[in-house]
Order: structure tokens, then C-alpha cells, then sequence
């Protein structure tokens, strides 16, 4: 037994693993560099190539090393405070980010601050062995455990670099590699094997070719040359004013999540607007998910190596494809890289949100059910314009012309019509909506997906400014086709603006009551054809162009969804004043609005319905304090809507029921029993159309239009008055019929009582 002075011996030293350096060098230059590197920093390390042969054999000894990666990284020239490859870099054919060989000894020597030698996160060999098992299975020997070594040293050298260079420059690499060598991957092929009747290899081939048409292999030099090849398309046309603050709170959450951008779609420019806001704000660069029609030179080729995964548009039954989409998708969101599509499946042609198409929202529900990811964030975007140099040629598509084909003609023409500098561009980011959270709520089924979209949707429309052209077109289109005189343009507008600022729309609110700004805006939809101006008399007077009534009215549904509820408001108090309160005036509006909403559901998002009618309280608050009170008669109701300065519901409104006014009246002309064809019905209704309006059954062109045909079609549809059927079908069509008939009736009774007051207005100021 010891005694108590006996000392007692000390616990063995812990040893310092030995250190192995998987150099990353391509040429004689860097690999002299980590050399000279790793003589002062780790003297005593062991250096390999990290592609050598025998990398596995030897990371399966028993000594457990240490594995640091190194590479060497290449600056470009530092120019105005950045280090970004510029045009004459590429004129030369050369890389700033990558130098000829031959070159990197004269650079290493005269511009020392343009190469670095980069370390990455070094790893306990043991460390990557559990790893190993857990992605891939551990199968493949010493082989494929070095592979799997080399392409984690290489991940790590590329976030390391990402602290020198920025996280614009935040890329995926070995990215069908890495799906590819994992063992969920092979599980999925095995299983898809199965299921088809097919050899797993052979499955697994068409899998690995998918993903080779799919993944987006990117580069730095790429990423540059992209943007300098794409910017005659966007920066000269816009200034673009930024809400960074917005960026910055996505920002922090990107660093426990990837952000799915999901913006608004107006413009063929918008993807590049949106990268240059990302990239001049150091932002990761987003993976943006197009449609294979923009796939041609010189957009498709380089687009995909700076970061665009073109899609195909539909899918069928190819269930190899839809497997590699599932798994890049899940890849991406798993390592934290940002994607970014348009929910609307196209640009609008309208102004306005089209309807979401939501089946790529299922792959990332499905990464989020297979543990990919703890949570995936969905970013409503807006970008909106002053100005638009297509909205002419997307007008004529609404009134039946053939879309034009994109490719170099189109690219050529548009790189000319952007030239020409038309005002603001501006974005701005919604709060980010947690997918996890939001499906929790909504179900994971096609209901629950729709909704999703919708809440999107709807975050957008919260969230986009009002343009100064938008206000101004909502302003004329109401004098229809009568010249006014400045003076006469700044008391419409006005009543306008009150009602903005009284909603607190972002936008040119205080600029456009001065007299220079509404002037410039005024010559900016002269110069873009849009408003003709008349100086010819006594004084200037300003109206809508003919056959321009598409493009104004463009413009003007920018801004409808933020006094959609005022319209839907003034069109239940008139009901009111005609068939009298009953019992519970607030029941009676409500079930109106109601009913309203459901009419106008395909054109429009709505919230959901308690926080709808939350809504419509606040508004029924603006439109009179004390309307509970004046509304118990049909009086009182009157006098509120005669009370009131302006009325918006047949500005807002009217376009969009007389074309539900078209497709029901064809509808309900049709033999019940007549098979359908979407295409014939709706060119007989531009047909149709165009007749009421020569007739004056409509109150204007704009209301002629192919997407709003679409819209009436899809609500007829919804009402279950499309199908052939018998007699119960014809019913059922002279029912929407007599419900469209109404609404409108109301609509056009609103817009006679606005009339009469404008009138008088016009009139006193003649």
C-alpha cells in the first residue's frame, strides 16, 4: 500500500496526431507555393498530391492523421476597391482566377497580394471514416474512402477560400459526384429499379445522365463572364434601388438554412436584376431553375456554369428524371445552396400575379420528409418597374398574337430596346416563410401546397411598391378617353395618392404632388408611347393613346391588390343601399364580400377568410367610421357611397368582370352537349370580345385579353360549367351568367356615381 508521500505518477502526455497535407496544386508555380507554405507552417507534416494513387492505402493506417487540404487562390487585379474579372480580362482569354501557368510565376513575383495560399478545415482521419459510412455505406475500399477524402478536402477548401473572396463567389462543387457516390442514392436507384422492371445499372445510367443535364457546374470566371455578357440587357434600362436592410435580416437566417427566392415575374430581365443585387450585396448566388426555351447559345451554355439548371417544363411519367430532380434538389438544400424560380411559370402579361404553379414546391416538401434539411425558408420577392420595353409585345399576345421565339434574333432585339435608360427598378425581400411550418399548417397534400403558393403570392403583392407609372395609368384610364389638363391631372392623381398614403403604399407618394415629378412622369408614358400629350391649343392636354389601353392598363394593375379590399367594400355597400341591411347589416356585407371574393378568387389572392374579414373591417373603418350605423337603411347606404370623394371599384375592377362577362355569355350560347376545346373557345372569345366592344357592351380594350379569358375559364371551370353535360349543364351556365350580370351591373353603377363627381371636378377647373 502506498504511502501518503508516495507521488503519484503522471498521466501519459497526450500525442499530437500527425499532420498530412493534401496539397491542391495544379501547376510547378503552386506547387512550389504550398511547398514553401508548409516548410514554416507544419515542418513536420507529411505532403501528398490529392489525387495521388495511394491516398486511401495510406489514410487506412492505424495512426489516425490529421488531414489538412491546402490550395493555392488566384485574385484578380484589385480595380475600384473589387477583384472581379473584368471584360478586358476576357477579351484577352485569360482567367484572373485561374492564370496560364506559364504566367503565375510573373504574377506571384510582381502582384504578391493576387495569390494566397488557402488551408482548409482540417479533419481527424477517424473522423472521415465516419462520415464515409454514413453517406455512402463505407463500401468500395481504400479507393473510394480516398475519393471521398479528396472531395471533402476540396469542399473545404472552397469555404475557406469563400473568407478571401466573398460569398457571391459561394459555389457547389463535385456536385453529381457527391449524389451520385452516396448510399441513400443507390438505395433510391435500387428501389426505382425494382419498380420498373430494369437492370439498377442501367437505371442507375440514365439517373447519372439526368444529373449530368440537370447540375449546374459552375465557376468564378463563369459567374463574371455571365454577368459582363448579360448586362446590356438590364444596366443601362434601370437604376435599381435595393432593400437591403430585408437582404440582410435572409442573410443570418441562410446561415442555418437555404433560401428559396421566389419572385415576381415581369420582366425577362428580372433573374439578372435580382444577381446583380445579390452579387453587389455579397450575397450567395442563387440556383436559378429556367425553362428550357432560353437554353440556346450563348445563354444556355454559359448560363449553366454560373449557376442556371435548365428544366425541362414537363416531366410525364419519366420517373428516372423526376428521381434526379428530387435528388439535387435535395442535395442543394442539404449544403445550404440557394435556389430560385418564378411560382408564376412565366412573365405576366397582365401587371398582375398570375396563378402559381407549385410542383417544384414538392421536391422540397420531399426533402424535408426525407431529413435532407431541417427546414427550408421561402422568400417572397418583389421587383417591379417603372417601365418596360416587352409590355408592347405582350399586350398584342393578349389581344391574339403569336408569341415570338426566343433565340439570337430576340436577344439582339432586346439588347437594343434596352438601351435606353426608362427609370427605377425595385426590389425588395418579404419576411421569409418557413416551409416546414407553413406545410405543418396546411397539409402536405395539393391543398396544402396551394395554399403555400398563395401565401407567397400574397406576400409579394404586400410587399411591391407602387411605381409613379402606375399610379398615373390608374389615374388616366379612369378619364377613359377624354384629354385633361395638367391641372386637371393633378386632382385625379391626388385622389389617388390620398388613398395610398392613407393604406401607407410604399411608393412616390409625396414626389408625385410635386409638379416636376408628375410632368417627368407624365413625358416618361409620352416617350414610351403609352399617353399622348397635345400642345397644340390654348394649353397641353394628356390622354391614353388608342390601341394603347393594354400597356396603360399593364401599368395600372401593379397596383390594385393594395385597394382591391376598398373596391370589393364599395361594391357591397351599394347592395346595401339596394336591398336594405336585413337584419345584421355587417352579416349581409360580409356574405357579399364573400361572394365577391369567390368571383374574382382566379384573378386575385386573397388572405385566408378571418384574417380576410379582419381586412375588410379596417377598410369598412376608412371608408366611414361610423358605416354600422349609417347603413341600418338603404338611405343611409346610399349616402355613404355619395359622401364619398373617390370611388376605385370600376377602375379596379371592371376589366377583369366584363371578360368573366365574355366567357359566360359564349358559355352559355354553347349546345350543353358541344365537346370543348380550350384554344377555339378562346379565340372565340377575343372574337366575342371584340364585338361588345364596338358595340359598347364593354367599357374598354383591355378587357379583351387571352389571360383574362383564361382566368373567367378557369373560374367557369371551377363553378362546373366547362364540361359537356345535359340540361343541368345549360342551367348551371345561365346561373353564372346572371351572377356575373349582377356583379357587374354594380360595377358599372360605381363608375357612373365617379363619373358624375369627376365630371363636376373636371368641369370646375376647365
Amino acid at each position: 500500500m502506498e504511502s501518503a508521500t508516495t507521488p503519484r505518477p503522471s498521466p501519459p502526455a497526450p500525442t499530437t496526431p500527425p499532420t498530412v497535407i493534401l496539397a491542391q496544386a495544379r501547376t510547378p508555380t503552386e506547387q512550389a507555393k504550398i511547398r514553401a507554405w508548409a516548410q514554416a507552417e507544419h515542418p513536420d507534416a507529411e505532403l501528398l498530391d490529392h489525387d495521388a494513387s495511394g491516398l486511401g492505402e495510406r489514410l487506412c493506417r492505424e495512426d489516425d492523421p490529421l488531414v489538412l487540404p491546402v490550395r493555392v487562390t488566384w485574385l484578380p487585379r484589385e480595380r475600384d476597391g473589387g477583384r472581379q474579372a473584368r471584360a478586358a480580362d476576357l477579351l484577352a482569354l485569360t482567367n484572373p482566377h485561374r492564370p496560364w501557368a506559364p504566367l503565375q510565376g510573373m504574377i506571384a513575383r510582381r502582384e504578391p497580394d493576387r495569390v494566397r495560399v488557402t488551408p482548409g478545415e482540417p479533419a481527424l482521419v477517424s473522423d472521415l471514416r465516419g462520415r464515409f459510412r454514413k453517406e455512402s455505406g463505407g463500401g468500395g475500399g481504400s479507393d473510394a474512402f480516398g475519393a471521398f477524402v479528396d472531395r471533402q478536402a476540396q469542399l473545404a477548401c472552397e469555404r475557406a477560400e469563400r473568407g478571401i473572396i466573398g460569398d457571391r463567389y459561394k459555389i457547389p462543387r463535385l456536385v453529381a459526384e457527391q449524389i451520385t457516390a452516396s448510399g441513400r442514392f443507390r438505395d433510391e436507384i435500387a428501389a426505382l429499379a425494382e419498380q420498373l422492371g430494369r437492370p439498377a445499372d442501367d437505371v442507375l445510367k440514365d439517373a447519372t445522365s439526368c444529373l449530368g443535364e440537370l447540375v449546374a457546374v459552375q465557376s468564378r470566371l463563369a459567374i463574371d463572364t455571365f454577368r459582363t455578357v448579360m448586362s446590356p440587357l438590364h444596366e443601362r434600362a434601370w437604376s435599381v434601388e435595393v432593400d437591403v436592410e430585408s437582404l440582410e435580416r435572409l442573410r443570418e437566417r441562410n446561415r442555418e438554412h437555404a433560401l428559396v427566392f421566389l419572385p415576381s415575374h415581369r420582366s425577362y430581365s428580372d433573374p439578372l436584376v435580382l444577381a446583380s443585387v445579390l452579387h453587389d450585396n455579397d450575397f450567395p448566388r442563387n440556383h436559378l431553375i429556367a425553362g428550357g426555351n432560353m437554353s440556346f447559345w450563348p445563354i444556355g451554355p454559359l448560363g449553366k456554369r454560373a449557376g442556371l439548371i435548365f428544366i425541362r417544363r414537363t416531366f410525364g411519367d419519366d420517373q428516372i428524371y423526376k428521381l434526379a430532380v428530387r435528388e439535387y434538389f435535395g442535395h442543394l438544400v442539404a449544403k445550404r445552396f440557394n435556389i430560385e424560380w418564378y411560382l408564376e411559370g412565366g412573365r405576366t402579361r397582365t401587371g398582375k400575379l398570375r396563378p402559381p404553379k407549385f410542383g417544384l414546391l414538392r421536391y422540397l416538401v420531399r426533402a424535408l420528409e426525407d431529413e435532407r434539411a431541417e427546414d427550408v425558408v421561402l422568400v417572397p420577392v418583389s421587383i417591379v418597374y417603372d417601365q418596360l420595353s416587352e409590355v408592347g409585345a405582350m399586350a398584342a399576345e393578349q389581344r391574339g398574337a403569336k408569341k415570338s421565339g426566343e433565340g439570337l434574333k430576340w436577344l439582339a432585339d432586346y439588347v437594343r430596346a434596352q438601351r435606353r435608360n426608362v427609370g427605377r427598378a425595385q426590389v425588395v425581400f418579404g419576411e421569409g416563410i418557413s416551409l416546414r411550418e407553413a406545410i405543418a399548417e396546411g397539409g402536405e397534400d395539393r391543398l396544402g401546397l396551394e395554399k403555400v403558393a398563395f401565401r407567397v403570392c400574397d406576400g409579394i403583392n404586400r410587399i411591391s411598391p407602387a411605381t409613379s407609372t402606375s399610379i398615373v395609368t390608374f389615374a388616366l384610364l379612369g378619364t377613359r378617353d377624354r384629354a385633361v389638363t395638367f391641372r386637371q391631372v393633378q386632382l385625379v392623381v391626388a385622389r389617388v395618392l390620398d388613398l395610398m398614403e392613407e393604406r401607407e403604399v410604399a411608393g412616390p407618394i409625396a414626389e408625385l404632388r410635386r409638379d416636376v415629378t408628375l410632368h417627368g412622369t407624365l413625358g416618361e408614358l409620352c416617350s414610351a408611347e403609352v399617353v399622348s400629350c397635345y400642345d397644340g391649343g390654348s394649353e397641353p392636354v394628356w390622354s391614353i393613346l388608342p390601341e394603347r389601353h393594354h400597356v396603360a392598363a399593364f401599368y395600372r394593375n401593379g397596383v390594385l391588390h393594395h385597394i382591391l379590399n376598398r373596391a370589393i367594400v364599395e361594391l357591397a355597400v351599394l347592395k346595401l343601399s339596394r336591398e336594405g341591411p336585413g337584419e345584421d347589416p355587417v352579416e349581409t356585407a360580409w356574405e357579399d364580400c364573400l361572394a365577391i371574393r369567390d368571383l374574382l378568387k382566379f384573378e386575385f389572392f386573397f388572405a385566408e377568410k378571418e384574417e380576410f374579414r379582419a381586412e375588410l373591417a379596417v377598410e369598412l373603418a376608412r371608408f366611414a367610421p361610423d358605416w354600422r350605423e349609417r347603413a341600418l337603411s338603404s338611405e343611409g347606404a346610399r349616402d355613404l357611397l355619395e359622401r364619398t370623394p373617390t370611388l376605385v371599384a370600376h377602375r379596379a375592377l371592371r376589366s377583369f368582370v366584363d371578360a368573366q362577362l365574355v366567357v359566360a355569355r359564349v358559355l352559355a350560347g354553347r349546345d350543353p352537349r358541344e365537346g370543348f376545346d380550350k384554344a377555339q373557345f378562346l379565340d372565340e372569345c377575343l372574337g366575342v370580345g371584340r364585338q361588345l366592344l364596338l358595340q359598347g357592351q364593354l367599357h374598354g380594350p383591355e378587357s379583351i385579353s387571352q389571360e383574362l379569358y383564361a382566368s373567367a375559364l378557369q373560374l367557369a371551370a371551377n363553378r362546373d360549367v366547362v364540361d359537356p353535360g345535359r340540361d343541368e349543364t345549360r342551367q348551371a351556365r345561365q346561373v353564372f351568367l346572371a351572377e356575373v350580370e349582377e356583379l357587374l351591373e354594380r360595377v358599372a353603377e360605381i363608375g357612373r356615381m365617379d363619373a358624375e363627381r369627376l365630371q363636376t371636378v373636371l368641369d370646375d377647373e376647365r
